[in-house]
Order: structure tokens, then C-alpha cells, then sequence
């Protein structure tokens, strides 16, 4: 028979399915699988429609062949097969998609709401009439032979790309269709060019189907080659002289290869199995499996939503954080299946970044997919799943904190800093959704709580949630203001994480309840009125003292003044304005360092003994040592604070003239 020509319009649509359509070659079979499943499925849907009882389900199989020889990969089906005028309907016009008229037939014979029990249970997947053309990304040259269901006649397809097709008689013995794809050769450079011969390695295979096709639910076999010892014939023979031989050195067994079919696929889902039929360590193995950990996840969440968006997703909460989870590398998102094949690895629309370390999947039937179902079209749909996930993920991480403190503790030590980082960014959009999520150490009860429990054991006349960010525990600890603080029975929260305070002046409140700083300058709330009047009038008869230290300091401080919150302290530095201590640290560490600094307000206790001697000095004249007093109590402060003293030189000779006295 003459070739056929393509069309003009389906040239140019070939040679760009060939060349920009598929991001990955890898992807032409899962095409033409999902094209022999819905084959399968027609056969199933008119053997029932039919009466034809002669065909079964279990019947139905594909079947994977590759000859490395040959050069050649074929996918095989029983399934319905196709007619000469349907090879030139599906095969001869691009994107004339067969099974589409199909699922369109059945809808229009059965009505949008049928319930019939074949409509139901066929699960047609092409749509555009597209994916047989993948097949083009990988070979230069394709054969199709069909036989048709009802029919004797089988015909065969054969075209080497756009430059069109041949249709002919053919011999097939059994109905269903046979797809021979001769690949290309592998181009020739080995760091970029393609390996075309890894479509016919039995390994290269069995992960693909595993990876796009593994839920299709009709079984997709191969005959793979194995291995296994040789059997010994003289082995009787040789075993009565066993005794003799047992000083001698053992052989390895002789291996011998054989050949055996296997199914490469699981077919049904772990998330469309009856959740009372799943056991947990089922989960365990799955997410193991399929997200390569070596840990049982934290918690597993399972979710079935019908409405605008249909769909089932399987999630996992992982118990540790990956090796790379803080790094460029890591990326987020859920597997997104369409009918149980796998369109998309990694769908990032489906998680906002704060829950970026959950891994699971979502399975729905309802996605309007792009040409080359590697993409979505319509966002909105993916927009409405991911609302209703994130709400399921946090709902689970509450159950989590209120049926597992120790375990989500251990949670929150992998990933809280995640979810601090969530109510951070975008100008705390999110810190309602986070803000009960996260925990921080408290100076009363010694362990991590929530910002609720703190809440509920506040007097009635406290306004402020307190806290005092630092380095570390200990650290914080140390703080003068903490000291005083805990002394007058309130309850801090430390803030050991760079984040935190960012965190904290972001949410501003919580529950009516605003966050304040026990070392800000203007921390004075829990002063009664007498105090407040006794220090004005310390500070109004040291005047002049502290009027020479603020001219010996210079602009390293903004103000110097007396404090009664320093507990048995005799000086401590505290901030003033928008930017902290701690804040100070954490942007100047940062790639872009413009010399942040916090104004630093040194406080003096006036009831201390240190006090006491610098005002004894001062008055007696000997400015110079009282010059070197305030050095040093300077630079006391900033040590207690955590900073780095300007310069250690200076101090070194401080301490000198202080033990000389002069």
C-alpha cells in the first residue's frame, strides 16, 4: 500500500510533540501504557455491555518486550484493539484521541450521572490523542499491529515520523494491539547527548513503570532474566567422600541464568484500599519505599474530599528532617496522580513553604491537564486542594501536640524552625494558621510549652507575653533582666533561635496578648509609682556621673541611667528602638552586612556597692579612674549581653590601671 501523508497542521504538531511538548523522553511509556489500559478497559466495558462472558478481567494483561539485539521495545495488550479505519482515525490524524470519543460515547449513551457498574469501573485516561506520538521522542521508526474485537482482520501501521504512514493487512492470532518501537542510537555525547539503549534494560523498565505506571490496574509484565546457583549433579557423588574433603576449600556455587515473567506493577493503590484493610506498618513501608526514608514517618494522614475538587491524597509527616531539607537542593511538593498515573513528581502548588517537609501524594480524577499531561491548566483546581491539605495538615499537627507531646516535641526539634519561618515571611500572612504551632523554652517550667499554655497561667493584671532572646539557655539565664524578672514571678520565654525574635515581632500579639521584651529599655510596666519616683530622683542627683560617662563612652551608648531592675546585677545593657541585641547579631551575619547596630542603653543599679565606689570617685575628683570604672562596667555589659567587646586591647590596659591603681 502507498504511504499516507500526514497533514501539514499534524507535521508541524508531530515534530513539536517530538521536540518541546514531553519535558522528559522517559515519558513515551507511560503513554503508550496508559493507552494499552484503556484499551483494556473499552474490551471490559463492551464485553459487558455485550453479555460476552467469555471474557474475563483477569485476563487482561500488558506485556513489556525488549530485544537489545534488535533494538526494540514493544508494548503489548489484549485489550479491544483497533479496526483499519480506526488506525486512520487515531494513528493517522494527531491529536484525534480515541479513547476521548470513547469515555464521550459512554456518557452520552449511559448519562452524566449513570450508574452503571461498566461505566463505573473503566477508568479511561487519554484525553488528547496525543501520547502515542510520544513514542517518536525515542524511536525512529514505529509499527503498530491491531486486531479488533469482533473482527478476523488484523492490520498493521508502520511510519518512520512525518514523513507519513503506511496501513496494511496483517497476521495477528488473538485480539488486541502490539506496539514495536525501534529506538534511536545514543548520541554521541556522553555528558549531555541521550542514552536511547536504557529504554531496553529490564532495571531501567521495572522503574519507570514503577515510577508512572505502578497503579494501572492491570498487571504489566516482563520476562526478566535472573540468576540462581547451578544444580550440582555429582553433588550425591561427591557426598560420600564428604568426610575426606572437609579441610578443603569451598567453591562458589556455579551460577546459571534463567528466565522468568514478572509484574512489575502493585496495580491497586494503597490510598483506594479500605482504610480499615490498611495496617500502620503498611504505611510505614509504603512511605519508606516510595520517599526513601529509613524511618517510619511521625504520622500518617489520609483525606477523601468530594466536591469542586475531588480527590484522595495519602500524606506523610516525616519524623527527621532530610540531609539536605536546609539547603538549595531540597524540593518541595506532593506526587499528583490523574486516574492513578503519575502526572507530576514534584507538584509545588500543593504545599505553602511552611509545611514544605510533608511528602505524600494526591490522586484526582478532576485535573485538567496540559497537552502532554505533565503539567497542570487550570490552577484553580490545584489552588482548592492545596486550601483544603493545608487545613488538614495543621489540624493533624494540633492532634499531634495534644495526643503525643513528647513525640511532636521531637517534631518540632526537626522542623519547628520551618513553621517559624512560615509566620515570618510574607509580612505575617500566616501566623494564624502557625502562631499555636510553635514552641519556646520557659524560664518556670523548664521544658517547651505552647504560647496558650503560657497564656493561661498569666495573673489577670499581666498585659505582656515576656521574652528574652539569646544564644542559649544558659546564656539567657544569666541576663540581668531575666534574673529580676523571675525574681518578681514572671514567666519568660526564651528565644534561642535566630528567627525567633523576628517571629515574635512579626505575630506582635497573640490572643490580645502583645510580646514585649524583658531587655527593651522602656521595660518598666511592673514598677510601682514610689519606684518609679525614687529612681527619678537618683537619676536627677547623679546627673553629673552619668552625664561623664555618656562624654567617656562617646556614641558607643545612646543614653546612661539608673535602674531598679537589675536583681544583685551592678550594670546591664539593654536595647532601644526597633532593633536588638540579638537582632544586632543575626543581620550582621547575613551576606549582605551593613553594619546594623542596636542603640545600647547602659543601666547602673543604684543599690549596689559598684555604684556606691564609681559616685564615691567621682566626687572626690579622680575622674580618671572613675573614666576607667566606666570602661569597664561597659564592657561587663556587653560581654553579659553576648556582643563582642570593640576593643580587647583598651580593656586589657584598663585592668592594669585598675591594679595599679593609677
Amino acid at each position: 500500500m502507498a504511504k499516507k501523508e500526514f497533514k501539514a497542521e499534524s507535521k508541524k504538531l508531530l515534530d513539536m510533540m517530538i521536540n518541546s511538548i514531553y519535558t522528559h523522553k522517559e515519558i513515551f511509556l507511560r503513554e503508550l501504557i496508559s493507552n494499552a489500559s484503556d484499551a483494556l478497559d473499552k474490551l471490559y466495558y463492551k464485553s459487558l455491555q455485550s453479555g460476552d462472558t467469555g471474557i474475563q478481567r483477569s485476563d487482561f494483561k500488558i506485556h513489556l518486550t525488549a530485544d537489545k539485539d534488535a533494538r526494540t521495545l514493544t508494548i503489548s495488550d489484549n485489550g479491544i484493539g483497533m479496526t483499519a479505519e480506526e488506525m486512520e482515525s487515531n494513528l493517522g490524524t494527531i491529536a484525534q484521541s480515541g479513547s476521548l470519543a470513547f469515555k464521550q460515547e459512554m456518557q452520552k449513551k449511559n448519562g452524566e450521572n449513570s450508574e452503571d457498574s461498566a461505566s463505573n469501573d473503566t477508568d479511561i485516561i487519554g484525553q488528547f490523542g496525543v501520547g502515542f506520538y510520544s513514542a517518536f521522542m525515542v524511536a525512529d521508526h514505529v509499527t503498530v499491529t491491531s486486531r479488533a474485537y469482533g473482527s478476523d482482520q488484523a492490520n498493521i501501521w508502520e511510519s518512520s515520523g512525518t514523513d507519513g504512514y503506511t496501513i496494511e493487512p496483517a497476521e495477528k492470532d488473538e485480539v488486541g494491539t502490539d506496539i514495536v518501537l525501534h529506538l534511536k542510537e545514543d548520541e554521541k555525547d556522553t555528558e549531555n547527548g541521550e542514552n536511547y539503549s536504557r529504554f531496553l534494560d529490564q532495571y531501567e523498565l521495572s522503574r519507570l513503570v514503577k515510577k508512572y505506571s505502578d497503579y494501572i490496574h492491570y498487571p504489566i509484565q516482563m520476562m526478566v532474566s535472573k540468576t540462581r546457583p547451578k544444580k550440582d549433579e555429582s553433588a550425591e557423588a561427591e557426598n560420600t567422600d564428604a568426610k575426606e574433603d572437609e579441610n578443603k576449600e569451598k567453591k562458589p556455587p556455579e551460577m546459571e541464568t534463567y528466565q522468568e515473567l514478572e509484574t512489575l506493577n502493585s496495580m491497586e493503590p494503597i490510598w483506594k484500599r479500605p482504610k480499615s484493610k490498611v495496617k500502620p506498618e503498611e504505611y510505614n513501608d509504603y512511605y519508606k519505599t516510595k520517599f526513601g526514608d529509613y524511618q517510619n514517618p511521625a504520622r500518617v494522614i489520609r483525606t477523601q474530599v468530594e466536591g469542586v475538587s475531588s480527590y484522595t491524597a495519602l500524606l506523610f509527616i516525616p519524623s527527621h528532617t532530610p540531609f539536605n531539607y536546609y539547603t538549595t537542593d531540597f524540593e518541595k511538593g506532593l506526587q499528583l496522580y490523574s486516574s492513578g498515573v503519575m502526572i507530576m513528581e514534584k507538584c509545588k502548588d500543593l504545599l505553602p513553604d511552611y509545611f514544605n517537609f510533608v511528602e505524600g501524594l494526591v490522586d484526582s480524577e478532576d485535573l485538567s491537564l496540559n497537552i502532554s499531561r505533565e503539567t497542570l491548566q487550570q490552577n484553580r483546581q490545584v489552588k482548592n486542594i492545596a486550601k483544603t491539605l493545608e487545613k488538614k495538615i495543621k489540624n493533624e499537627l494540633l492532634n499531634f501536640l495534644k495526643e503525643d507531646r513528647e513525640g511532636y516535641e521531637k517534631f518540632f526539634h526537626e522542623f519547628g524552625r520551618q513553621l517559624k519561618y512560615g509566620i515570618y515571611m510574607d509580612y505575617g500572612m500566616h501566623k494564624d494558621v502557625l502562631s499555636d504551632l510553635v514552641l519556646f523554652y520557659s524560664s518556670t517550667e523548664k521544658k517547651l510549652v505552647t504560647l496558650d499554655e503560657y497564656i493561661a497561667k498569666m495573673g489577670e493584671d499581666q498585659k505582656y507575653i515576656y521574652y528574652a532572646p539569646g544564644e542559649t539557655i544558659d546564656k539567657i539565664d544569666m541576663l540581668p533582666q531575666v534574673k529580676a524578672a523571675k525574681a518578681k514571678g514572671l514567666e519568660v520565654l526564651y528565644l534561642t533561635e535566630e528567627i525567633d525574635e523576628f517571629v515574635v515581632r512579626m505575630m506582635g500579639s497573640y490572643k490580645d496578648k502583645a510580646f514585649r521584651s524583658i531587655s527593651e529599655e522602656d521595660f518598666s510596666e511592673n514598677e510601682s509609682e514610689d519606684e518609679k519616683k525614687k529612681l527619678e530622683e537618683l537619676n536627677k542627683e547623679h546627673e553629673d556621673l552619668l552625664k561623664f560617662m555618656k562624654d567617656t563612652l562617646g556614641d558607643q551608648v545612646t543614653e546612661i541611667k539608673l535602674s531598679g531592675r537589675l536583681g544583685d546585677a551592678p550594670v546591664s545593657l539593654s536595647s532601644k528602638g526597633g532593633i536588638s541585641f540579638e537582632m544586632e547579631k543575626t543581620l550582621n551575619k547575613m551576606p549582605m552586612n551593613q553594619g546594623v547596630k542596636a542603640e545600647r542603653v547602659l543601666e547602673l543599679n543604684p543599690d549596689h556597692d559598684v555604684m556606691k565606689k564609681l559616685a564615691d570617685t567621682f566626687a572626690a575628683g579622680d575622674k580618671d579612674m572613675t573614666a576607667v570604672y566606666t570602661r569597664l562596667l561597659y564592657n561587663q555589659a556587653v560581654l553579659l549581653s553576648g556582643l563582642t567587646i570593640d576593643n580587647p586591647a583598651a580593656v586589657g590596659d584598663d585592668v592594669t590601671r585598675l591594679i595599679l591603681g593609677k
